[in-house]
């Protein structure tokens, strides 16, 4: 009995700890390729569970047919550093790390890419640009 007890404290130890790494609860939507916004490129969006799970989905509507693309997958518990995505729908794999209010575009090992896919129209000049976007609720 005493086994059992202790196994049951170690769990909810670990789920609080899960809860409390993670920078919010909840879905957050986003949208670091800005310079393509309207074009019928994905709108991608995060949701932190209550027991720390990571999960990235996004929806794609064709423009020319209306027809509805969507795909949610879990990432695992969150990681500060970087975290590996992996969309079977269009075989993307990005690497993303956020916080409370932004997200970022990686490589594998977590630094924040800069290209100019990610410039708004009026950031097109500069020619390449932080791939980051705010966290939408």
């Amino acid at each position: 009995m005493k086994k059992a007890f202790s196994v049951f404290i170690l769990s909810i130890s670990t789920l609080s700890y899960a809860q409390s790494n993670a920078p919010f609860i909840g879905k957050r939507d986003f949208n670091i390729m800005e310079g393509f916004s309207g074009t019928g490129t994905p709108t991608y969006y995060l949701d932190i569970k209550k027991n720390g799970d990571v999960y990235f989905g996004f929806v794609q509507i064709n423009q020319a047919s209306g027809e509805e693309t969507k795909e949610e997958i879990n990432a695992g518990k969150y990681n500060p550093k970087v975290m590996k995505v992996h969309f079977k729908t269009d075989n993307e794999t990005l690497y993303l790390k956020f916080d409370k209010e932004k997200i970022y575009l990686t490589d594998e090992k977590g630094n924040i890419q800069k290209s100019e896919d990610c410039c708004s129209v009026s950031e097109t000049e500069s020619g390449s640009c932080t791939c980051d976007s705010a966290l939408y609720q």
